[in-house]
């Protein structure tokens, strides 16, 4: 390990000292990747410079500690000893952390498609009020949401919704939520105070760039134009300019119809299609990797219930992690950053006990 880190230390001094030639500088394609490169190197250079540091004090409180007669100032020297030795072992388990191999889509922006599932309109009450949390949550971070497609139904709830978060580290954050999500609750329209169980599912896949190859046939693809329907507002409902998008051999169809504009919707159309056809690349690769699958939080089996969401009692429990929060109203207004960050904790730790027992 500390051989790679001292490989990429002096990586990122050559990075640091080519940066500042003017050869570079008025090259942009570049002056872009060395700085994606630098970006990328400085949170472990940063951390193993620090450990560095706190292995020189351990080094320097030994020879002092050796050579000081005061009981006072040993007692110092203990402590400060004490101290430095615990940061090194805390800096040491971050830097196998940053090491970890990094998920190619981290930095990706998302689309996320949100379906009801079992429970009617509950269902879809339900799949509205998680689209609403989703947006609070980007929102918060300063991430940009543009609904795709939604299919509403009148009493304020969403069969299906899909729309893109554009941020960075979207993808990093977001997949943690991918899998079915369950609500228990009295429904408003149930007149005998029952608790119902309903679902939805929710899919997060990562926006396709150009640089991942994913070929749409022209005979492949039927392209469907047609009027809006809902609650489309002025313009959208008068003009045919919603698109529907089917893919022969996968027979996944895709339909935009947020756009005024035909052109609009038939880009938002085929960029959903894209990241569909690459969601499923993905996910034909995780089931031939089974083990790798089931030791993964963040990209694992869609259909698994991965988190119930209970309003008598006011929790929700995320049942991969084992972790209950009684703050749900705070949850449901897109507080659930403290959920993605047990998630993250649990996902790195698997990989690290992966990575230690292949060591």
């Amino acid at each position: 390990m500390f051989d790679r880190l001292e490989d990429l230390l002096r990586r990122y001094e050559e990075i640091m000292s080519e940066l500042s030639e003017p050869s570079v500088t008025s090259n942009q394609e570049r002056f872009r990747s060395l700085m994606k490169e630098q970006s990328d190197l400085e949170p472990i250079v940063k951390t193993y410079q620090e450990y560095k540091k706190k292995k020189q004090d351990i080094e320097d409180s030994l020879v002092m500690l050796d050579e000081e007669n005061d009981e006072e100032m040993r007692e110092m020297l203990k402590e400060e000893l004490g101290d430095a030795k615990a940061s090194v072992e805390d800096l040491e388990q971050k830097l196998k952390i940053l090491l970890l191999p990094k998920d190619p889509n981290d930095e990706k922006n998302v689309i996320v498609e949100i379906r009801a599932g079992a429970g009617g309109d509950e269902a879809a009450l339900f799949a509205a009020e998680i689209y609403r949390m989703y947006v609070h949550y980007a929102e918060g971070r300063r991430w940009k949401v543009e609904t795709m497609n939604v299919d509403e139904i009148g009493i304020g709830g969403m069969k299906e919704v899909q729309f893109t978060i554009s941020g960075k580290g979207a993808y990093s954050v977001m997949k943690y939520e991918s899998g079915v999500h369950r609500v228990q609750r009295v429904p408003e329209t149930e007149s005998g105070g029952r608790i119902h169980t309903s679902t939805i599912s929710v899919a997060v896949m990562p926006e396709v760039d150009e640089d991942i190859d994913i070929v749409i046939e022209e005979k492949d693809i039927r392209i469907d134009v047609m009027r809006a329907s809902g609650n489309g507002g002025q313009c959208v409902n008068t003009t045919d300019s919603a698109v529907r998008l089917t893919h022969y051999p996968t027979g996944i169809v895709v339909y935009s119809q947020t756009e005024k504009s035909q052109i609009q919707n038939k880009a938002k159309a085929f960029a959903l299609l894209r990241a569909k056809l690459y969601d499923m690349e993905q996910q034909q690769r995780h089931d031939a990797e089974a083990e790798l699958r089931r030791s993964q939080i963040g990209t694992g089996d869609r259909s698994e219930k991965i988190r119930t969401y209970n309003f008598p009692q006011g929790r929700v429990t995320d049942h991969r992690i084992n972790l209950t929060l009684y703050k749900l109203d705070k949850v449901m207004n897109g507080d659930i950053q403290e959920i993605i960050d047990a998630c993250i904790a649990a996902d790195q730790s698997i990989r690290l006990s992966k990575l230690n027992e292949a060591g």
